[in-house]
């Protein structure tokens, strides 16, 4: 390698062998004009030193004495000449450098004095100025019109200026004044100009535009910052590697899914560790560029485990060479799972037929859905205005404990929820304020409302685990478990509904059934003649056309206590020779129990206390599933009890019952009836005398306030105002008796009839039914009574065929002591017969007309009362009264005269 030489200074002398040292001279200059000349000569003259000035010598040294000049002395000169070329040369290199710099089209350059005014300007400056350039020379750069307004100066280029003048560098960026069109930025730079002494000169100000440079960095420091801001925010990740998994980029958000840091990341060995070593196929990935929606799982620092998909591209950025697009679905796919979770649960809610199963199902369901074990559901009991605790998990109840029945008040949080319908999410359930157990270990708790039904309960022992997800996945939840119960209560309504017209048919075709047997039994008992008959017919009536199974009706005997049977029909299978029938004894036959109660008595279901109850075993044997024991019972008088069996459960409704206990009256009734008829057509009889002690008795009150005897011998009136009853004052004033009487409660008016002295006969008209209105129902004819201050006496004439004890117990039930006196056997069989006879032809008004005439001594010789006296008493007119009498006494010798053929002996 040639190393290239320079040369600083060319010394030569004067004579040459084939040219001059001028010549030599002039040859160089042709070739540069800064190498260093030093021309010597020994034979120097002021031409030759002309000349060589001329041809640009150097220096001239003219060595008149060379063995004076020493060689100290040419080194010197020689070092001068290089000095003074080089000066000129720097000089030179530098004006042309300046020129260059001044006349650069992209930068502006301002000289300036060194009092800081504009001296010169280059062409790239004058394009700045709007102004003439001329009319601002001279004056201070700082207050120029194109970086500052009029009249004002910058601070920044005063500064800079400054800076100069003092020797030092100086730079600023300023703004052009709005008021400058195309305002620019510029970058000023101030360098001091010194000459060959060190002084300063003047100052070179070079200014360059970079606006463009400004705005660019501008939008870049912009975009950078929404890239920033976008990295940070975004919830996807990005990671670049090269081809072996090593990390070239981490997006500075990757914390969001993994929960490292980028560094973190960058300290892991490679991508593989985590996102999993067979994660794509590069084969693959290089036929198509790109792939796409690759799902995958990973675990973050936490070691919790998440769900990515990952997009994976063929890149070339730096260093990398695949990029990977993460996107964190794990609350959607959990949200997918829950979703169908939630769909199972739907579908278990379709086959739930009660609120009950529902409740369950929620609970079940809660884990899947909500990823939640704590659980619960109140459901609403309208009838306790409570939230009852219908299902819950044993979590919910291993953190809170036993769950309350809540009154629906709105005090306490499920009740709040659930008045209000408003959903309660709280991430610390502590800081509630209606939160009623402080000692719970829940702390985000949701109460969400059920519609009408109740309220759902779920929560964690964790705090704040309720996000969107979550609050939209529970009030999900909630909306269909509150369509199910909708559905449930629709359809029970509607099944309930469906039972309800179902056995409302049922019970209406029993009712006909009923209905129809009972018309057929009234039929029946109204061609009867006998007891017998009545009986029969009607076991065998509510037996027929497999109505009932068994009927039978018995006699209460109260020597026995027992119920004796006297009538019966259907599938008796020996049932009633198998029992006894007692009354009263624990655990008695239904027959038994309502002669014992004399209450209906309803057996649903035989076979409930089949090893308590004796008879119930005997009933099933002959597939007796239900009974019904009626009492007969008429008047208070009690003729028998009627037991219907049934061979199914539940046979008997309170309908039937109802209906079974009308048809018992009715057969009393009828009953009645015959031994009323019987007792008419008897001629035998049995007269039998009480000793009565009852101040309720009418007779025995007044005798006892009047202090007199009264006595009853017949005639009592039955009209739609009262029973009108007749009584003799015997022995006391009847004045005092009238007013005692008309004090009496029991007593709606009293009536003085006819007065003799002490004695008289007032008629009575009670509130209440009389005594001898009942023997009559019965058959029995109440013939006398007498009372005094101290007891009362009552006779009673009982016609043969009807039972003297069923007329004592009658009496016995009316009056608190009654004790019988004496009891003979009668026969009236003429006087029987006229008198009814007699009876057959009155109408009920005209037997009113005669027996107040009669008690009045109408017929009395001389008479006590006038016709007229009677009327008055009677409301009607004279005439009619005595139309009626007439009438009266004809019909009655019609009767005996005619009719029985009576003649005088």
């Amino acid at each position: 390698m040639v190393r290239e030489r320079t040369t600083d200074c060319l010394i030569s002398e004067y004579v040459l062998e084939e040219a001059t040292g001028l010549e030599l001279l002039r040859d160089i200059r042709t070739e540069t004009r800064t190498l260093p000349v030093l021309l010597c000569t020994a034979a120097g003259s002021e031409t030759l030193a002309s000349e060589a000035i001329k041809a640009g010598v150097t220096d001239y040294v003219a060595l008149t004495d060379p063995i004076e000049q020493t060689a100290d002395d040419l080194i010197e000169r020689t070092e001068r000449a290089i000095r003074t070329v080089q000066r000129s040369a720097t000089k030179q290199e530098r004006a042309r450098q300046f020129d260059a710099m001044f006349n650069d089209s992209r930068t502006a350059t301002w000289v300036l004095d060194l009092d800081g005014s504009l001296a010169r300007v280059n062409e790239t400056a004058r394009e700045m100025v709007e102004a003439d350039v001329e009319t601002i020379v001279g004056e201070p750069f700082w207050t120029l019109p194109w970086w500052a307004a009029p009249d004002s100066t910058n601070a920044d280029v005063q500064q800079i200026v400054e800076n100069g003048l003092g020797g030092k560098l100086g730079n600023a960026v300023v703004t052009q004044p709005p008021h400058v069109e195309d305002p620019r930025v510029i970058d000023l730079s101030v360098h001091p100009v010194e000459n060959e002494c060190g002084d300063i000169v003047s100052i070179v100000v070079e200014g360059v535009d970079i606006t463009a440079r400004v705005d660019l960095e501008r939008d870049l420091r912009q975009s950078e910052e929404l890239h920033r801001v976008t990295l940070n925010n975004m919830t996807d990740t990005v990671l670049i590697t090269n081809e072996d998994g090593e990390y070239t980029y981490v997006c500075p958000n990757v914390h969001f899914i993994f929960g490292y840091t980028a560094e973190e990341i960058h300290e892991q060995r490679t991508i593989d560790d985590l996102l999993g070593a067979d994660l794509f196929d590069r084969k693959e990935l290089a036929e198509d560029g790109v792939l796409k929606n690759i799902e995958t799982t990973a675990t973050d620092k936490a070691g919790r485990e998440h769900t990515l998909l990952v997009n994976v591209r063929e890149v070339s950025i730096q260093d990398g060479t695949l990029l990977f697009s993460c996107r964190d679905i794990t609350k959607r796919k959990q949200r997918e799972e829950a979703l169908a979770t939630l769909q199972e649960t739907a579908r278990d809610f379709l086959y739930a037929e009660t609120h009950q199963e529902i409740a369950q199902h929620v609970v079940d369901g809660t884990p899947g859905v909500l990823d939640l074990d704590a659980s619960a559901v109140y459901l609403f009991d309208a009838d306790a205005n409570e939230l009852q605790p219908a299902a819950r998990s044993a979590t919910m109840k291993e953190l809170n404990g036993p769950l309350p029945i809540v009154h629906a008040d709105g005090e306490t949080l499920p009740s709040y929820s659930f008045v209000e319908d408003e959903a309660l999410f709280f991430d610390d359930v502590h800081g509630a304020d209606r939160l009623e157990n402080r000692a719970t270990d829940l702390r985000s708790t949701a109460y969400i409302p059920l519609g009408n039904h109740g309220v759902f309960v779920a929560g964690s022992d964790r705090v704040g685990v309720f996000d969107d997800v979550a609050r939209e996945l529970a009030d999900l939840l909630a909306a269909t478990a509150e369509a199910a119960l909708d559905r449930v209560t629709r359809e029970s309504r509607l099944r309930k509904q469906d039972r309800t017209l179902q056995e409302q048919n049922e019970q209406l075709t029993a009712l006909n059934r009923i209905n129809e047997t009972i018309r057929e039994i009234d039929q029946a008992l109204v061609q009867a003649e006998t007891r017998e008959e009545i009986d029969h017919t009607v076991c065998e009536r509510l037996t027929g056309e497999d109505r009932f199974w068994f009927a039978w009706i018995g006699t209460i005997d109260r020597i026995t206590d027992t119920v004796e049977p006297r009538a019966w029909a259907g599938n008796e299978q020996g049932y009633l020779d198998s029992q006894s029938f007692a009354i009263g004894e624990p655990g008695a036959e239904p027959a038994g129990q309502t002669a014992a109660t004399g209450d209906v008595t309803m057996v649903t279901n035989v076979a409930a206390r089949l090893r308590e109850d004796p008879w119930r075993k005997a009933a099933l044997a002959r597939d007796y599933l239900s009974v019904l024991s009626i009492p007969l019972v008429y008047n208070d008088l009690t003729y028998g009890v009627l037991t219907v069996y049934a061979p199914r459960q539940g046979a008997f409704d309170d309908t039937t019952k109802a209906v079974l206990a009308e048809l018992g009256e009715t057969i009393a009734s009828a009953l009645s009836a015959i031994e009323r008829k019987n007792a008419l057509l008897t001629t035998s009889m049995t007269r039998v005398e009480f000793d009565i002690d009852d101040s309720s008795f009418i007779l025995s009150r007044l005798a006892q306030d009047s202090e007199c005897t009264l006595s009853y011998q017949g005639g009592v009136q039955q009209s739609t105002e009262g029973s009108y009853v007749f009584v003799t004052v015997d022995d006391g004033a009847v004045t005092a008796v009238a007013d005692a009487a008309s004090k009496l409660v029991g007593v709606d008016e009293v009536q003085q009839i006819s007065v003799d002295g002490e004695e008289g006969v007032l008629r009575l008209r009670l509130t209440q039914p009389f005594l001898a209105l009942e023997l009559a129902d019965h058959g029995a004819v109440f013939r006398e009574a007498t009372a005094d201050q101290t007891s009362t006496t009552l006779i009673i004439d009982i016609p043969d065929g009807i039972d003297v004890r069923t007329i004592t117990q009658l009496v016995r039930d009316t009056f608190s002591t009654v004790e019988l006196r004496s009891k003979q056997a009668l026969d009236q069989s003429l006087e029987r017969d006229l008198y009814s006879k007699f009876l057959e032809k009155l109408t009920s008004r005209q037997l009113e007309v005669i027996q107040t005439a009669y008690y009045s001594g109408f017929f009395e010789s001389p008479r006590e009362n006038t016709g007229e006296d009677v009327a008055e008493t009677l409301g009607i007119s004279p005439p009619a009264f005595y139309k009626h009498s007439r009438t009266v006494q004809r019909k009655l010798f019609e009767t005996l005269f005619e009719e029985n053929n009576v003649s005088i002996p």
